[in-house]
C-alpha cells in the first residue's frame, strides 16, 4: 500500500515537472532540439580543443570565443525587431539550415586536414550571425508553442533542461571521440543532428507568430524596444546582472581547456568530464525550476544563483585536484542555469506580447553577446596573470553584482506586483490561502518577485 502510494506520488511529481510536454508543438520542439543540442555541445568542445591543440594560446581561445559570439551581440537587436514583424517559424527554420551547413563546412575542413585557425574564426563569425537571429526568435516562440500561459515557466525550465542535458552528454561524447578519431567527426555529427530539429519545426502547427505590423519602421521599433526595456527598473536590473555574469563568469568555459591540460594535466577526456560536471549541475538547476509551481519568488533566485556560481568559480580557480574540480563545477552549473532560466522566465512573464522578441533580443545580447567580450578579455588577461587568477577575479565580481541586485529587490517587487496581479499570477498562487475580499496584507511569499 505504502509502495503504491509512493509510486503514485512520484508519477504525479514527474507529470508536474514535464507538464509543458502535453502541448504538441512544444513536445515536437523539445525532442528535435534535444537531439540537435547534443551535437551543438560536441562542436563547442571540439572547437575549443582544436584551437588549443593547434596554437597552445589562451588568447586565441578567447579570440575564437569572441568571434563566435560577438556577432550575436551586434545582430540580436535587429533580429528581435524583425522577429516581431515577420514569420518567426520561417526565420527559425532558415537559421537551422544555415547552422547545419556551417557545421558540415567545418567537418570537411578538419577531416581533409586543411583547417587553419582563420577558418575556425571565420566560421565562428558566421555561426554567431546565425545565432543572433536564432536565439531571440526561438526564445519568443516558446510562448506560442504552449496553449496554457501558466505552463510558460515550466516550458522555459524544460527548454533549459534539454540544453543542459545536452551539455552533460555532448562534452563527454566529444571527449571520447576526439581521443579516438579526432575533432572532425564531432563537427560531422553536429551537422547531421540538425535534421531532427528541422523535421520538428516543419511538423509544428503555429498559426500566426507576427505581433507587430510591418508598417512599423525598423528604427522606430528598435528605439521602442530599448526604451521599454531600460525604462522599467526590474527588466533593466535583470539584464544588467545577466550581462555582468556573462561578462565576468561565463568565460570560464573558454578557459576550461587550460585547466584540463595545464593545471589538471589531463587530455580531451578531462575537458569532457569537467564540462559534463557543469552540465550535470545545470541539469539539476533546470529540474529544480521545472518543479516550481509559479514564477513568484524567482527574483531572489536570480541573485542567489549568481552568488552560488561566482563563489564556486572562485574556489574552483585554486583547485589542482581533479575530483574537487568536478565537485565545484557542479554548483557552478547549477547557479548558471538557475540564474539564466529564472531571468528568462521573469522577463517572459512581465513583458508585453508585442515587444517579446525585442526583449528576447536584449536577453540574447546579455546572454550570448557579453560572453565574447568577456572571453576576449579573459583570454588576454589569462595570458598575463594566468587562468586561475583571472577566473577568481571574475567570480568575485559576479558575487558583488548579485549582492547589489539583492539590495534592490524590495523596490522591484513593488513594480512587478501589479503586473502579476493583472495577469492573474498572484491570485492563482493565493487561491485557497486568502480570499479576494481579505485584507490589506498579502499572504506570505505572494509579494515576492
Amino acid at each position: 500500500m505504502v509502495a503504491s502510494e509512493i509510486t503514485a506520488a512520484s508519477g504525479r511529481t514527474l507529470r508536474h515537472i514535464l507538464r509543458a510536454l502535453r502541448h504538441r508543438n512544444y513536445r515536437l520542439f523539445f525532442i528535435g532540439q534535444g537531439i540537435s543540442l547534443i551535437g551543438t555541445w560536441m562542436q563547442r568542445v571540439a572547437v575549443s580543443w582544436l584551437v588549443y591543440r593547434m596554437t597552445n594560446s589562451p588568447f586565441l581561445l578567447g579570440l575564437v570565443g569572441f568571434s563566435g559570439q560577438m556577432p550575436t551581440f551586434i545582430m540580436a537587436p535587429f533580429a528581435g525587431a524583425l522577429a516581431d514583424r515577420w514569420d518567426r517559424m520561417k526565420i527559425l527554420l532558415v537559421t537551422q539550415y544555415l547552422a547545419m551547413f556551417q557545421a558540415l563546412a567545418l567537418a570537411v575542413l578538419v577531416l581533409t586536414e586543411s583547417v587553419q585557425v582563420w577558418h575556425v574564426v571565420v566560421l565562428a563569425i558566421i555561426l554567431g550571425i546565425i545565432n543572433g537571429f536564432e536565439i531571440p526568435t526561438r526564445q519568443s516562440l516558446v510562448v506560442k508553442m504552449i496553449d496554457k500561459r501558466e505552463d510558460l515557466g515550466n516550458a522555459i525550465a524544460l527548454n533549459s533542461s534539454i540544453f543542459n542535458g545536452a551539455r552533460l552528454i555532448g562534452p563527454t561524447v566529444a571527449g571520447i571521440l576526439i581521443a579516438l578519431v579526432g575533432e572532425g567527426v564531432c563537427f560531422l555529427i553536429n551537422g547531421l543532428s540538425f535534421v531532427a530539429v528541422i523535421a520538428a519545426i516543419m511538423a509544428m502547427r503555429i498559426s500566426d507568430s507576427k505581433s507587430v505590423k510591418k508598417s512599423a519602421g525598423m528604427t522606430e521599433g528598435l528605439k521602442e524596444g530599448f526604451a521599454y526595456a531600460f525604462g522599467f527598473a526590474p527588466i533593466r536590473s535583470i539584464l544588467l546582472l545577466l550581462s555582468l555574469l556573462n561578462f565576468m563568469a561565463m568565460p570560464f568555459t573558454v578557459l576550461m581547456p587550460i585547466f584540463a591540460k595545464d593545471i589538471l594535466h589531463g587530455g580531451p577526456n578531462t575537458l569532457g568530464y569537467l564540462l559534463g560536471a557543469t552540465g550535470l549541475g545545470a541539469l539539476t538547476g533546470a529540474i529544480f525550476l521545472a518543479a516550481r509551481k509559479s514564477v513568484v519568488g524567482l527574483g531572489k533566485w536570480i541573485a542567489i544563483a549568481a552568488i552560488i556560481m561566482g563563489s564556486a568559480l572562485a574556489v574552483f580557480s585554486i583547485s589542482k585536484n581533479f575530483i574537487l574540480s568536478l565537485l565545484l563545477l557542479y554548483p557552478t552549473g547549477f547557479g548558471m542555469m538557475v540564474h539564466m532560466a529564472s531571468s528568462n522566465t521573469v522577463l517572459q512573464t512581465i513583458v508585453d506580447d508585442d515587444k517579446r522578441a525585442r526583449l528576447m533580443s536584449l536577453y540574447a545580447m546579455s546572454f550570448m553577446g557579453m560572453t565574447p567580450l568577456g572571453s576576449l578579455l579573459a583570454g588576454a588577461i589569462a595570458g598575463r596573470i594566468g587562468a586561475p587568477l583571472t577566473l577568481a577575479i571574475g567570480g568575485m565580481i559576479t558575487v558583488l553584482g548579485a549582492l547589489i541586485f539583492m539590495r534592490k529587490l524590495p523596490e522591484m517587487r513593488k513594480l512587478v506586483r501589479p503586473i502579476y496581479q493583472q495577469k492573474g499570477i498572484i491570485s492563482e498562487v493565493a487561491s485557497g490561502i486568502q480570499s479576494a475580499t481579505e485584507a490589506s496584507v498579502p499572504p506570505r511569499g505572494i509579494s515576492n518577485f
